[in-house]
């Protein structure tokens, strides 16, 4: 098979190239965004219509689901900058297909059909005709956070590390209880639906740049995954951007929590990486141990509790979460995101998934959708 990319596979080489070029602690987001039937608010599979309603405008793209759009964010020093040019590309993305569309941000929908409209990119065309059905389950959104690291050996380590704080940062971010009209009893069933599909959940370690060229040289070989883009896992080191990608949390209601996710990611990845400068020897978790927290965080969000993989107890999540930001402080207010971490203090107690079950136990699933698409250009931090 002829790779649709000539850097495919990567070197070693080329990864730790594009990964000492990007400046450092810079952070991006990613945001999938659902489009909803203004008369009905079921899912509505007319991205092309929308796209092409924004003029061929960069920050937004297609995604698998015919039903979603997302929106980019370019890199920014501070989560400030790109919270704020999240709001204005919603903003965009509203006046200009606010007429053919409703705009709303979840892990899921709360109450439409789990099987949908694809689009048939090229780029898509090989993941719906070798997953069949299950990729048409995947119509769920997350916001994805990059944050670049500025060195190679400096964005191993981190990686390695920052695979065991995946738990912690899924259940902050959680937002996705309803699911075809019901509460899931999950805080977020977002990652069940991804594992219908290889390569999800927490990633392996990774040893070294030439063992991370090896796994795409096999994926080429095989033609197991012919590019870097279907490597899922929920924590990535992107080849092309040479960033950390944090493919965790759930899509975001309101920008403001946008923001407090980003802010926690960026936040993290420096405390880790001036760790790692200071000659420390980064703690490295099994996969194993990390899934068990992951399983927390999906039923439970917040909500529950999760082991200290190295030091072998169990705490209350909240307890947990509220010792991370406050460690992450200083750090945040380095980058300038306190206020978006104190906002993160406020999802610790009330998140995504816990804000919508407020509406949807006494209004149902329609009553969440409606107040989805109210919450959509939210910047308040309250």
């Amino acid at each position: 098979m002829t790779s649709p990319d000539e850097s495919w596979p990567p070197t070693a080489r080329g990864l730790r190239e594009a990964f000492d070029a990007a400046p450092a602690y810079t952070v991006g987001i990613e945001d999938e965004v659902m489009l909803l039937a203004p008369d009905t608010l079921e899912l509505l599979p007319n991205a092309p219509e929308v796209l092409a309603l924004l003029g061929g405008d960069p920050r937004f793209k297609l995604e698998l689901p015919a039903s979603q759009i997302e929106i980019v964010t370019p890199g920014a020093a501070q989560v400030q900058e790109a919270t704020a040019a999240l709001l204005a590309a919603r903003r965009t993305l509203v006046e200009r297909a606010g007429h053919v569309a409703c705009l709303a941000s979840a892990g899921v929908h709360p109450f439409s059909s789990g099987i949908g409209k694809l689009n048939r990119l090229a780029r898509y065309e090989r993941t719906i005709r070798e997953y069949g059905p299950a990729a048409g389950r995947q119509l769920v959104c997350a916001l994805q956070v990059h944050v670049a690291v500025g060195d190679a050996d400096r964005a191993l380590a981190i990686y390695n590390t920052a695979r065991s704080y995946l738990p912690l940062l899924a259940a902050l971010a959680a937002n996705a209880p309803f699911y075809e009209g019901r509460d899931t009893g999950l805080a977020s069933v977002r990652p069940k639906l991804g594992e219908l599909l290889p390569r999800q959940g927490v990633p392996p370690t990774i040893s070294s740049w030439d063992s991370y060229a090896e796994v795409f040289q096999w994926g080429a070989a095989t033609e197991t995954f012919v590019d870097a883009q279907t490597w899922w896992w929920e924590l990535r080191l992107h080849a092309r951007f040479g960033t950390l990608e944090f493919r965790v949390p759930d899509g975001q209601t309101r920008v403001a929590d946008a923001g407090a996710i980003a802010a926690v990611a960026q936040a993290l990845v420096k405390w880790l990486g001036e760790r790692h400068d200071d000659g420390e020897q980064l703690p490295v978790a099994r996969s194993w141990q990390i899934e068990e927290n992951r399983w927390s965080a999906c039923r439970h969000g917040v909500e529950g509790s999760m082991a200290e993989v190295h030091a072998g107890t169990r705490r209350p999540t909240r307890s947990l979460l509220r010792e991370l930001l406050e460690t992450l402080e200083p750090l945040a207010a380095d980058c300038g995101a306190a206020g978006a971490l104190e906002h993160a203090r406020r999802m610790v107690e009330v998140n995504g998934a816990i804000a919508q079950r407020r509406v949807g136990q006494p209004g149902g699933a329609r009553a969440v959708a409606r107040w989805l698409v109210q919450r959509f250009l939210d910047s308040t931090a309250g």
